[in-house]
């Protein structure tokens, strides 16, 4: 462990590596949104519009921006060098889990206790799409790190792939918003753009977090059953590789370590796990008497993880 960071709010929901600076964003349970320097451990900024809890955040990875999503059905695009929130998107029914901004596109992708994932263009401003077919919370959604995938986890059980690839001739200029806005309203449902490609079963209780390998074509979940498990895709189907037990209680957070052949897992048994992604076996368990573990984030470069 390199450092801990103290901060008064007790629960941290959201964490995101800024990927060329020391920093890193966190998002608390009292609704502010804290910018730390991780290695001079100390606080930059902070945020504070959200009413409530912030569960997500993310940080661009080229632009000034960073996007947050709270329990106040909000998601606000803020620019960290003048401290304003430039815009907040509006759509959500319930509590926002995740934010993501795309890598190469400019879009956001959020999951919400509505049952529902949405794709917003920051550029316009708008919503391009609603991908619905979950029936319980949508506990995370992220967008795959090449291909024109989305991968989300829910607490009714399953873990969905959707292909978003219509979606890249959505992206429209604000101008073009008018003439498209009945044509917007019939698309948004059901419309020609975000399918969902597969349904991952398997889980017997809620799923809180599902991750893409960034590049092989693997998936890892971790649920409520306490399992992590791993998933491999093709063209055409999904189906289950393995699953990995060890942890006591629910599994929070798992995602693929994106230099090394590791799976890195946390959980409510105040746990963080670490797995062999081969073998898939445990090689390690990091464990701290006094914390329950909610979230992990992975620096974009370097080898740091939060």
């Amino acid at each position: 462990m390199l450092t801990k960071f103290e901060t008064k709010s007790n629960r941290v929901k959201g964490l995101s590596f800024h990927s060329k600076r020391p920093w890193i964003l966190a998002s608390l349970h009292s609704g502010v949104i804290q910018l730390w320097d991780y290695r001079m451990g100390t606080l930059i900024d902070r945020f504070d519009e959200h009413d409530g809890p912030v569960r997500g955040v993310h940080f661009h990875k080229s632009q000034p921006l960073f996007v947050s999503g709270g329990d106040d059905y909000k998601i606000k695009v803020w620019n960290y060098k003048t401290h304003r929130c430039l815009f907040t998107l509006l759509g959500h029914l319930d509590y926002i889990r995740t934010v993501q901004f795309h890598n190469e596109y400019p879009w956001i992708v959020s999951s919400s206790d509505d049952q529902t994932i949405r794709i917003w263009n920051w550029q316009s401003r708008t919503c391009i799409s609603v991908l619905t077919g979950h029936n319980h919370y949508v506990m995370c959604a992220s967008f795959h790190p090449k291909d024109d995938l989305v991968v989300s986890a829910s607490l009714d059980q399953t873990v969905r792939v959707w292909d978003i690839g219509a979606l890249r001739n959505k992206t429209v200029s604000p101008a073009d918003d008018v003439l498209r806005l009945s044509q917007m309203n019939t698309d948004l449902f059901g419309g020609g753009d975000a399918v969902v490609k597969y349904v991952l079963e398997g889980h017997d209780r809620g799923v809180n977090w599902a991750s893409f390998h960034p590049n092989l074509p693997l998936i890892v979940s971790g649920a409520d059953d306490r399992q992590v498990k791993l998933w491999r895709m093709n063209d055409t189907k999904a189906w289950e590789v393995d699953t990995l037990r060890g942890h006591m209680n629910n599994v929070s957070c798992v995602m693929f370590h994106a230099k090394q052949d590791i799976i890195v897992s946390n959980s409510e048994d105040k746990s963080i796990r670490v797995w062999d992604v081969t073998k898939r076996t445990g090689i390690q368990t990091f464990r701290r008497e006094h914390d329950r573990f909610w979230i992990l984030s992975a620096h974009p470069e370097m080898n740091l993880l939060a």
